[in-house]
């Protein structure tokens, strides 16, 4: 059995090079070379766009911890999650779905914020008129306005609690919060508030399921499952409040938008 294998793959291989025009294995095929050269720069201008291009790389490889640490996306994809399993839907609408949709309602709610660093921060330091030191400064400025926002009165125990952890001098106002501790502060106080979006969410879809299951055992139909009834009802409850459109517009309008 064994050797009838090893007989078939040597055939196919022969069958192969048939196919192949006999010429090609006696021309020399050319193999590119990659090759990173690093040199000392010059001029002010190579050093700018090594910078540049450092900046780039950098911001590319710390992409998904921004927009997780320092955006709305943490919030409003934990309340999609919610809202998905409150409906006792498994695989619908699928999770990178969700994920886009996501990140398409961060950049609308953040836009204020990255026109902001892109006018005050960004501009200046591609045109060179700003040095990389004062460009992070610069930039950091509307994310620690929009967070220490966002943040609240809610977030005053979180601040208060990372202050403590982290053994820093208690800040005289809210703008002298160091980012280090305003970040998970943050982040603690967005999935507080999606956590208490989602029990809303799951209120009028659990007196669903209440009723659908009291009225199955009345009728005495105790061994079929509730959810599989009480599933298009939420399904049709949802479509017919439009669910979707107006679960987006309370998120965004959450934000100060809308």
């Amino acid at each position: 059995m064994i050797m009838t294998k090893f007989k078939l793959q040597i055939l196919i291989i022969i069958a192969v090079i048939g196919l192949v025009p006999a010429d090609i294995f006696s021309q020399n095929i050319p193999i590119p070379k990659i090759d990173f050269n690093i040199t000392q720069a010059k001029t002010p201008a190579e050093v700018a766009l090594s910078m540049q291009i450092l900046l780039l790389l950098t911001l590319l490889s710390m992409a998904p911890a921004i927009i997780l640490m320092l955006t709305s996306f943490t919030k409003i994809i934990i309340i999609f999650d919610f809202i998905k399993r409150a409906l006792s839907l498994q695989n619908m609408p699928p999770n990178q779905v969700l994920v886009s949709l996501s990140l398409f309602l961060t950049f609308i709610i953040m836009a204020p914020t990255f026109n902001e660093i892109n006018e005050n921060a960004l501009k200046p330091y591609m045109e060179g008129k700003m040095k990389a030191t004062d460009f992070f400064e610069k930039s950091a400025k509307p994310l620690h306005k929009f967070m220490i926002s966002q943040t609240g009165k809610e977030g005053i125990k979180e601040i208060a609690l990372f202050i403590k952890l982290s053994k820093v001098k208690r800040p005289k106002n809210a703008s002298e919060v160091p980012m280090h501790v305003l970040i998970p502060a943050f982040m603690l106080t967005e999935m507080k508030k999606a956590f208490i979006i989602g029990i809303y969410l799951f209120i009028p879809f659990l007196v669903v399921d209440m009723v659908v299951a009291s009225t199955l055992m009345s009728m005495g139909m105790i061994m079929l499952p509730p959810v599989m009834i009480s599933l298009p009802f939420k399904i049709i409850l949802f479509v017919l409040v439009d669910g979707w459109s107006l679960l987006t517009y309370e998120i965004v309008k959450s934000y100060g938008g809308g």
